[in-house]
């Protein structure tokens, strides 16, 4: 499937202008990426990932058995990463790197089926799409699984020419283990195959490529299976789901950008040597997962970030054919040797189009919640030895995110902490013996996701229907206290015991220092005293929950 004009020149040695179309949209990329990084905080995925990752090895395996082992590999890496160091920066270096490696992959697939103005133009176009710029900046997997999805592709074109199909086995199987819905871009090669009409040599060759795929991919679909209820929350995808990827995919989701990228796609169509790659690989796992989706949801945008280095590809192909269209006007002949900066420059008027969406990306607040800002906000509120209790168990994230904030509490409903437990946020005592630890305090710091008191929320786990009976029928607000509420809307209130609850009668503040500190010793007496409340802010929508 080379392109005739992009064949190299002598020996092995690639065109000047090659190697620019891969390293341009690669350093763009880089500089993109690496631009804002450092938001002053994570959001729960990132925490997830944070957490885990600084485990040891034998705890991460454990947790894998019970919770999130589709992420498996990936949070070995960064187990490795962290090691060198622990930080938010450091958390998203990763992502960055893997999207500046796809923009410059996108480049080299535009090099290979189309030549070097299109795989300029491609990559660029990759690099200056908001979405991708999203994930770029994300401590998560996407961003890597997009790059491997890319190498893979790349290795399929290369395959068909005649090279070696375990390479691409290789690069394919590394990817499904960061995340195992990769296996959809399979659908997609499988396309091409037949839209190129490859002889039998090649499909037996793709075959065992994928069957070793398979063979690789199997204990861990085995074993995510029986974790898949971290997904039910997910709902069925519909035609808002399908606009709203068209339109990530874009360089522009929105105004004039949006509908010339849709334009240029639509002409890249009849540029068949791109489209026969490009258009499978955008169209196929999105709709494939969608399909499956209505049935079993499953859907969501980040898990076919893949899927968008198919668009610019065929945006390119289009703009190259528009620019070509006359090329043998003598006239236009000259001036056709400026098309390369041309559109390149255009690429930039997009960039600048889509400059404010770039910038919101790149707020906390952007993100469906901020743990430093919960943290920063329980470190003013918390004093030596104040109970805690989350509402539900999973916003003690920003406790093991942010510890700091929390170092001075005490957290009455954990029995053992995560990383023994091989659990995400560790394990809560049983109802029976919160009731009897929660009997014995007065005063009770409430740290609330937005559903958990403010619609008919009940959970059906025993140690959460106590923690939520308790604080609604034991405990009422401090009388001059307001709920404090961090990004995202996760609340921050003190309680204190009703007058006629069930418990003893302990006098105000007596109760406090009942619970461990920071080093597991007793803790004298705290007091009553509250801060002066701050303003309070009416907090955003309930965000959904973390997928996958």
């Amino acid at each position: 499937m080379r392109n005739a004009g992009a064949g190299t020149r002598a020996g092995n040695r690639k065109p000047p202008e090659d190697v620019v179309a891969v390293a341009v949209p690669a350093v763009v990329m880089l500089v993109i990426g690496l631009w804002g990084l450092d938001r002053g905080g994570i959001w729960r995925d990132e925490g997830v990932t944070f957490q885990v990752a600084r485990r040891s090895i034998p705890q991460i395996w454990r947790l894998l058995h019970g919770v999130d082992a589709v992420h498996g590999l990936y949070y070995l890496v960064m187990h490795a990463v962290l090691a060198v160091h622990s930080g938010e920066v450091v958390l998203r270096l990763p992502s960055v790197c893997a999207a500046a490696a796809t923009a410059g992959l996108v480049g080299a697939l535009g090099v290979r089926l189309a030549g070097a103005r299109v795989g300029l133009w491609a990559g660029l176009l990759y690099a200056v799409t908001p979405l991708v710029g999203h994930y770029a900046q994300e401590g998560r997997s996407y961003a890597l699984v997009a790059a491997g999805v890319a190498a893979a592709t790349l290795l399929l074109v290369r395959a068909l020419d005649g090279r070696s199909w375990w390479p691409y086995a290789l690069a394919l199987a590394t990817t499904c283990l960061l995340h195992e819905l990769a296996v959809l871009v399979l659908g997609a090669h499988a396309v091409t195959l037949a839209w190129t009409r490859a002889p039998k040599r090649a499909w037996w060759g793709w075959a065992r490529a994928t069957g070793a795929v398979g063979l690789v991919l199997l204990p861990l679909v085995m074993v995510s299976r029986a974790q898949s209820g971290q997904v039910e929350w997910l709902p069925v995808p519909g035609w808002g789901s399908a606009e709203r990827l068209v339109r990530g995919f874009a360089a522009g989701p929105t105004g004039v950008v949006f509908w010339v990228c849709l334009m240029l796609v639509v002409l890249g169509l009849r540029v068949r040597q791109v489209a026969a790659v490009a258009l499978p690989l955008a169209v196929v796992p999105p709709a494939l997962l969608m399909t499956v989706s209505q049935v079993r949801p499953m859907y969501d945008d980040r898990y076919v970030l893949y899927a968008l280095a198919g668009v610019p590809l065929l945006a390119a192909a289009g703009a190259d054919r528009v620019v070509s269209a006359d090329a043998g006007r003598p006239a236009l002949h000259r001036r056709l040797l400026y098309t390369r900066a041309a559109g390149a420059l255009a690429i930039a008027l997009a960039f600048l189009h889509a400059l404010p969406a770039h910038r919101q990306d790149r707020a906390p607040a952007h993100r469906p919640d901020d743990l430093a800002a919960v943290s920063a906000l329980a470190a003013r509120q918390l004093r030596p030895g104040d109970p805690v209790v989350y509402l539900p168990a999973i916003g003690r994230r920003s406790a093991l995110a942010y510890p700091k904030g929390f170092r001075r509490a005490w957290d009455i409903a954990l029995g053992e902490p995560g990383p023994p437990s091989g659990t995400l946020y560790g394990r809560e005592v049983g109802a029976g013996e919160l009731r009897r630890r929660l009997a014995r305090v007065h005063r009770l710091w409430v740290v609330t996701e937005p559903y958990a008191l403010r619609t008919p929320w009940y959970p059906g786990d025993p140690t959460e229907r106590a923690k939520l009976d308790a604080v609604e029928e034991q405990f009422v607000p401090a009388g001059a206290q307001r709920t404090r509420y961090a990004p995202g809307g996760v609340g921050l209130r003190l309680y204190v015991r009703r007058p006629d609850a069930f418990g003893p009668t302990v006098g105000p503040g007596a109760a406090v220092g009942l619970g461990p500190t920071a080093t597991g010793g007793p803790t004298g007496e705290s007091g009553t005293a509250v801060d002066p409340p701050l303003t309070p802010t009416s907090p955003p929508a309930s965000p959904r929950p973390a997928p996958r």
